[in-house]
């Protein structure tokens, strides 16, 4: 027989709502990716090769926040790191964006605000709760038995 386990924990409304945003980021991510990619017909020959590569990426790491999205919404620690890395890379990404290009500034700009709000919904107190260690739990039961 196994022994009972502790009910899982309660999303917390910011993590919901952390969570809806990072699959919207995604699939933004991916239009923007394929946005900046199909912006290499309108630029110098010579810009092609990076603003494609660009363009790769972000709908790279765009379809990579999506698939961990899901582990993010279920409480997984190693999905709210892998989703953090993922978004400090498209951070970058977006911030590359704004440089190279002129046209993609206020849609960088507001993925860039989304990801900040993710980020502070993940790691403020309420929703790292939402991310405890199951092992420390069972630990902690056992200690109070």
């Amino acid at each position: 027989m196994t022994a009972p386990t502790a009910p899982p924990a309660r999303q917390p409304v910011l993590v919901r709502i952390a969570v809806v945003l990072v699959y919207l980021s995604g699939l933004t991510s991916i239009a923007i990716g394929i946005l900046v990619l199909l912006s290499r017909y309108d630029i110098a020959r010579a810009e092609v090769l990076p603003v494609s590569l660009l363009g790769s990426a972000v709908i790279l790491f765009g379809l990579l926040t999506i698939a961990i999205a899901s582990g993010v919404a279920r409480g997984r620690r190693l999905a709210r790191l892998l989703l953090t890395i993922y978004l400090g890379v498209q951070f970058v990404l977006h911030i590359v964006t704004i440089v190279t290009t002129e046209t993609w500034d206020w849609t960088s700009m507001a993925e860039m605000a989304a990801y900040a709000f993710i980020g502070f919904a993940l790691w403020t107190p309420p929703g790292s709760r939402y991310f405890r260690d199951p092992a420390a739990d069972q630990t902690d039961a056992v200690t109070a038995a």
